[in-house]
């Protein structure tokens, strides 16, 4: 019963606000539970929670203490007399602001310089100003593209990427050191602005990350001169993107483009979607409504943070259809790659960065352009590890990076995906195909005929509260244990399991090194390039599963597809 003794000292010690909350479910035992039986814990994904009083919410106290945790682990790790500084960013959820000013105070009673955003701001921004004014940290206050209840807290490292597991880890054991009520310090707001602990900052920061998103331009004449003959429909979900987006397709070219009004202020509430999820068509019925009514080929829209982008395109029968972050990532290699193989620049160390349940096809992408491809764990940090090694070792020219879980980044200026560089590149390729006589829908086919039908989809299964997560871990503990010999009705030829390390090869019995980071992560490769892979989500209480199929025809691709996704109630039965 430790749960009821942690509400009872919430109830004790927490401000009034919090303690009318909390004494509103006082007859209420599972959500009392559900509060209090666990932390919120901090990993490499920094926290991520429904809004809340208790220490399974996110909150004042929690997203005070993670501060406190990470204030102590840039102290420990960088020494107590080294220069610290810390630059925060937020988004338009519920408290964000909140949350973003009071890690602002906690830094700064640390004697941690803080340079704090005057207004929301995508996380892609965030990462660029990281490098750009030298810090030693970022936050970014998000969750990302979660429903309205959520709210969230990444920390990024002096390289502009979210924190990796070894430095996640030290600020995981401050945490635990941390008294939630009373071992956070924390600098009256005002006091630490007129001490210069904290410096707000604006647009001079903006406009030195658009510069460097500008760059990024394929082909930079051709939006200049015909940018405005796209017909394009944009929508930023009520969140940070609409100002950068808005400004980075004005700069290259693109005046034209139509914003879905309902949805351009920021507001925590999302009220004209389920979720604000680029993923999820149902997002879009209003951005649909003003495509037709303008005559558009082409909608985009951007998750609150802009970090990740989803696109909506007018195939062969005049209907607006979703394509997926692998069909975009696809889309984008190809464009990036034949554009530098058209001047020929392909760089001949260059290389693409995907994840390992990312598209296939990036494979055959890349050995057609002469370009190597690397694998990296779920988590655009590792891509953003890719870049680090890259430029320390000066080794490899990055060219492009994405994950199926639509985000992307072209340039080296950030170290975690953007919307906004790839709101401006889905554009430039939309208009460049349309002066070729074709269309980004068409592209998409052209490509599948040129290197195969690969069809992947990703299911997410939720188990939420205490029996959710005892049912993701018995699950994952059962398929480790006695992985299925088929699937789909393809033969599983060999495991890997990311949290082992190890390589099974079910038709020889050979094992073989994984030499990736340790993760909770099983990869089922089956007959003919087929692959099944099932992890737990890092940020949501889901198990996902990528089906990533190759068929010699589209109806065969589809097909497998079809079949795989029966087979799911089986396999995680």
């Amino acid at each position: 019963m430790e749960y009821l003794d942690e509400y009872a000292r919430w109830i004790n010690e927490a401000d009034p606000e919090t303690v009318a909350e909390l004494e509103s479910i006082k007859d209420d035992d599972a959500e009392i539970k559900d509060r209090f039986y666990k932390t919120l814990e901090f990993g490499t994904a920094g926290l991520r929670g429904v809004l809340g009083a208790g220490i399974n919410r996110m909150n004042e106290y929690v997203v005070g203490q993670a501060t406190q945790g990470l204030a102590n682990q840039l102290i420990k790790t960088n020494g107590k007399d080294a220069d610290l500084s810390v630059v925060i960013a937020y988004d338009s959820r519920h408290k964000s602001d909140v949350f973003a000013k009071e890690a602002a105070q906690i830094l700064a009673a640390n004697g941690i310089k803080v340079y704090l955003f005057e207004e929301l701001k995508p996380v892609p921004e965030l990462s660029f100003s990281i490098r750009y004014l030298k810090t030693t940290a970022g936050i970014a206050v998000t969750a990302s593209h979660n429903p309205a209840k959520y709210n969230g807290y990444k920390a990024y490292g002096s390289d502009g990427a979210q924190l990796n597991p070894e430095l996640a880890t030290i600020v995981l054991d401050e945490i635990g050191k941390t008294d939630i009520f009373t071992g956070v310090k924390k600098m009256d707001f005002e006091q630490a602005i007129d001490q210069g602990m904290i410096v707000m900052i604006g647009d001079e920061v903006e406009e030195a990350y658009l510069d460097e998103v500008q760059k990024q331009c394929v082909n930079p004449e051709l939006a200049k001169e015909k940018g405005d003959t796209l017909k394009f429909v944009y929508t930023p979900f009520h969140g940070a993107g609409n100002k950068p987006v808005r400004k980075i397709l004005k700069r290259i070219g693109f005046n034209n483009v139509v914003v879905v009004k309902e949805q351009e202020l920021p507001d925590g509430d999302f009220p004209t979607v389920e979720s604000p999820n680029p993923e999820n068509k149902e997002g879009f019925k209003l951005a649909i409504g003003y495509a037709k009514e303008c005559g558009a080929d082409l909608i985009v829209g951007t998750d609150p943070d802009s970090d990740r982008v989803g696109i909506l395109v007018k195939n062969d029968k005049g209907e607006y259809v979703t394509f997926t972050g692998n069909q975009v990532g696809t889309l984008l290699s190809e464009y990036i790659l034949s554009a530098l193989a058209e001047k020929n620049a392909v760089p001949k160390d260059g290389y693409i960065v995907k994840t390992i349940v990312t598209t296939n096809i990036i494979q055959a992408i890349c050995d057609a352009y002469g370009i190597e491809m690397k694998e990296v764990l779920t988590g655009f940090k590792f891509i953003g590890e890719k870049i680090k090694e890259s430029e320390e070792n000066g080794i490899g020219t990055y060219i492009f990076g994405f994950e199926e879980s639509y985000g992307y980044l072209k340039g080296t200026y950030a170290r975690d995906k953007d919307a906004v560089v790839a709101t401006m590149l889905i554009a430039e390729m939309a208009l460049y195909y349309q002066e070729n006589g074709t269309s980004i829908f068409e592209q998409m086919d052209n490509i599948y005929k040129k290197y195969g039908y690969y069809k992947e989809e990703v299911v997410s299964v939720t188990l939420e509260g205490i029996e959710g997560l005892a049912k993701i871990k018995s699950t994952m503990d059962r398929l480790r244990e006695n992985p299925p010999e088929m699937v789909a009705g393809k033969k599983v030829i060999a495991v890997r399991d990311y949290l082992t390390s190890e390589r099974v090869d079910k038709l020889t019995g050979e094992k073989s090194g994984i030499l990736l980071p340790k993760s909770n992560v099983i990869y089922l490769e089956l007959e003919d390039q087929n692959n099944f892979i099932i992890r737990p989500s890092g940020t949501e209480p889901k198990i996902k599963l990528y089906c990533l199929m190759k068929g010699e025809t589209e109806e065969e691709a589809n097909e497998l597809l079809k079949l795989v996704k029966e087979d799911i109630d089986r396999i995680i039965e």
